[in-house]
């Protein structure tokens, strides 16, 4: 497979796991129970291979690393934020407030993420 189409699939993964990410928010802000629909549990995990896969893959193509590269580092670390903070926003028992707070905090991250990709820079470009 060819970088660009490694590229392409690995940003269309992305669009669709923040997607799938604000749609069950969402449900879940609305108080529906988004848990009952079978494609959303397992289509999260199964786009998410992909991402990861397609990552990995561009990593290798490109001999671009996280630990090597600081701004790769830091979308490492910032995509893990963005697990935890999400994780935190998906568990059943939170109030509102608290799930609104955490799905904003979760989409922070990825906004980060974004912003580093664009600017392949940990500090995007300001220093």
């Amino acid at each position: 497979m060819s970088y660009l189409t490694l590229r392409h699939l690995h940003i269309t993964a992305a669009l669709l796991s923040v997607g799938l990410f604000m749609l069950r928010g969402g449900l879940a802000l609305a108080g529906h129970n988004w848990r009952q629909v079978p494609t959303l549990r397992w289509l999260p995990h199964v786009n998410d291979t992909v991402l990861l896969s397609a990552a990995i893959s561009l990593a290798w193509l490109s001999g671009q690393y996280p630990f090597q590269q600081h701004w790769l580092t830091a979308k490492v670390i910032a995509l893990l934020a963005y697990i935890a903070t999400g994780k935190l926003a998906l568990q059943p028992e939170l109030n509102t407030n608290r799930r609104a707070c955490w799905l904003l905090a979760a989409l922070a991250c990825v906004a980060y993420i974004l912003a580093v990709a664009r600017t392949r820079s940990p500090w995007l470009g300001l220093a």
